[in-house]
């Protein structure tokens, strides 16, 4: 057993220091930004557009730093504002599509998926669902109640605290990931040398038939619906090299994970801002559901064309 051990650690290990690589300058380097005229521009040239999606001017705030930050950001962005219950929702929809789209994206674009595929897809969903909410709801107009939720933390003087701050949130990041990725990596070389996951994909082989993908995908989808998508992405990035997951099966499992990960975590963290989570969580699943199932079916039939060759090929990106 001890040698099972000993390479699920260095998996996980190896894709620390993967993933790592991205996430630690990246996060440094926004964390910086945070407290420049970057960001600012960045939501004035984006207020104008809100009204189109039924938001008001601030809420380009919780957008934006959601988006380049994490969830987490925008949610105290939004309640640094007063907004309606559907303003609150809409943008809870848009940031459940659409968050720490820098990391996330270009992580997940490490299995070979083009990375503007990968942004573009959640830009869209985030904008779609917005747009159709606002356009179909005509409730929530009575203001949002917080509940007990913080409005924010201290900001840092001088460069130096800046600096100081963005190296402590980058280097905690990178914390953050080893402390699931290594022994989620250590569970998984036991699954795999012990059969487990041979059991386990059998028992999801309907789903994964029916969203196109084959039964070796299971697992990958399971860690990223559970954990989030920087996490499912670095599994796949193994399954790849281990597991023989094809190019259209990684896509395929992308794009699921792309429109619905860590689904209860990132539905959960919404219920202190007095909105239905409930309709959250089903839109997001049906959404990844739908979608995968559908571009599954029209790749299949792109295949069946006279003189296509079907994409079988792997193409992985270290980093």
């Amino acid at each position: 057993m001890s040698h099972i051990w000993k390479r699920g650690l260095k998996a996980g290990l190896d894709l620390t220091w993967t993933l790592g690589k991205v996430i630690f300058p990246v996060t440094l380097i926004v964390s910086i930004l945070e407290h420049t005229p970057v960001l600012q521009w960045i939501i004035d040239f984006l207020t104008p557009f809100m009204k189109l999606i039924g938001l008001s001017g601030e809420a380009a705030v919780p957008i934006v730093i959601g988006n380049l930050l994490n969830l987490y950001a925008g949610i105290g962005a939004i309640v640094s504002f007063e907004f309606s219950v559907k303003e609150v929702f809409i943008m809870a929809i848009m940031l459940s599509f659409c968050h720490n789209l820098i990391i996330e994206s270009t992580v997940a674009s490490k299995v070979g998926v083009k990375w503007w595929i990968v942004v573009g897809v959640r830009i869209l969903l985030a904008l779609v669902s917005a747009s159709l909410i606002n356009l179909f709801w005509k409730g929530g107009s009575e203001a949002a109640q917080y509940g007990f939720i913080s409005k924010g933390e201290s900001v840092p003087e001088g460069w130096f605290a800046i600096g100081t701050e963005a190296i402590q949130t980058a280097f905690m990041g990178v914390v953050q990931l080893a402390l699931i990725v290594i022994p989620l990596m250590v569970a998984m070389q036991f699954f795999r040398e012990l059969g487990w996951m041979e059991k386990m994909s059998k028992q999801l082989a309907p789903f994964t038939k029916f969203l196109g993908m084959n039964k070796n995908t299971s697992m990958t989808l399971a860690a990223g619906l559970t954990l989030g998508l920087a996490y499912g992405a670095g599994l796949m990035i193994q399954a790849v090299k281990e597991d023989g997951v094809s190019r259209k099966d990684m896509t395929l499992a992308l794009i699921f994970l792309v429109s619905c990960h860590a689904v209860v975590e990132d539905t959960l963290v919404f219920i202190p801002l007095g909105i239905p989570v409930l309709p959250l969580l089903l839109i997001r699943l049906a959404t990844a559901i739908l979608l995968t199932a559908l571009i599954a079916w029209v790749w299949k039939k792109y295949e069946s064309t006279p003189g296509k060759e079907p994409a079988h090929g792997h193409n992985y990106h270290s980093l």
